[in-house]
């Protein structure tokens, strides 16, 4: 275990452009505001997969809203890891977090701390991943979020007994971008997409169940192109577009799957994403939820649905992930 301190590169306040007073007076030179997780594990012991030559200084923007919400994000990631978000009264479930952010940064309060801090609520033990981004240098670039979210499923497993959870009770919630992780995870946790490192290598990436929530699904027709871009750079080849498509490749293994949207999503459009993926995991007979909010927008998560219809997604995917397991 690694708190955040020891975890930050070092030099990082003369990297961090701060932009008006109050960001200034609230978050500090190292991203952080009251109240995170200071409990960071790194993901690697060494240089992670593909990482020779790469030198990156962590990166943050926020953007404080009229509430007084933080909108915070983080690209230049080094050195990937997760952080812990531990409920007072832990049932043994356990939860990995993925933020989305267009694979160009990663949110650290939308889909991210937010949603660890509703879940930790119900007794469920959240690892908000902080994955490494694929258009800053690593080899292999479409690999890198999947080679993070395994790692991370692997390790998490590994230290059960230090985080108080039943291994097999461990499921994983992804966000715009982040659902394209979580549903690389329910589709293709059996990749071998790096070499082992150690022991907890042996243990199983595959979660018990999967959320995507207003989740970038295809490469093809129909893409967030800003995601897609980051995820295979510039005019990729139709055999990477293929690959990384979610909807084109949902083997019977998948896990069963809660996809969360709005009909007015206008960044990551539902019909080429997130519907035309329910209708192949029906297809297979993947067991799967769908959630369709008439308004929501996109990226509406926690602090954006108070008091919305939209607003009841967490129990609707508590229920639905109940119903194939992840219950104490």
């Amino acid at each position: 275990m690694m708190h955040r301190r020891e975890a930050i590169t070092l030099g990082l306040a003369g990297a961090v452009a701060l932009a008006g007073g109050a960001w200034a007076q609230s978050m500090g030179a190292d991203g952080f505001l009251p109240g995170d997780s200071t409990e960071f594990v790194p993901l690697w012991p060494a240089v992670p997969p593909g990482g020779e030559g790469v030198n990156l200084t962590l990166r943050f923007t926020d953007a404080v809203q009229p509430d007084g919400y933080h909108v915070r994000a983080v690209s230049r990631i080094q050195r990937p890891g997760f952080f812990v978000y531990r409920p007072a009264r832990p049932n043994g479930l356990a939860l990995l977090v993925i933020p989305g952010g267009g694979y160009s940064s990663e949110g650290m309060d939308r889909g991210g701390r937010e949603v660890a801090q509703r879940f930790i609520k119900d007794g469920i033990t959240c690892f908000v991943l902080r994955y490494r981004l694929p258009g800053e240098g690593w080899k292999v670039r479409a690999d890198v979020p999947l080679q993070d979210a395994q790692r991370a499923m692997r390790l998490i497993r590994a230290n059960a007994g230090r985080y108080g959870i039943n291994p097999a009770r461990l499921a994983a919630i992804g966000f715009s971008a982040g659902g394209h992780v979580a549903a690389s995870l329910a589709t293709r946790h059996g990749a071998k997409v790096y070499e082992a490192v150690d022991g907890a290598d042996m243990q199983s990436p595959k979660p018990l169940a999967a959320g995507l929530m207003y989740p970038v699904v295809t490469m093809g027709e129909g893409a967030h192109g800003g995601s897609r871009d980051m995820l295979l750079g510039p005019s990729p080849a139709s055999a990477a577009v293929d690959a990384a498509s979610i909807e084109r490749h949902v083997p019977a293994d998948t896990v069963p799957s809660f996809i969360c949207l709005a009909a007015d999503d206008d960044v990551v459009p539902p019909f080429p994403n997130g519907i035309v993926l329910y209708a192949k995991l029906r297809e297979m007979k993947i067991p799967a939820d769908l959630h369709v909010f008439e308004t929501g927008g996109h990226g509406f998560s926690i602090h954006w649905s108070q008091g919305k219809p939209c607003g009841a997604w967490p129990e609707l995917f508590l229920a639905f992930a109940a119903a194939h397991g992840f219950a104490a």
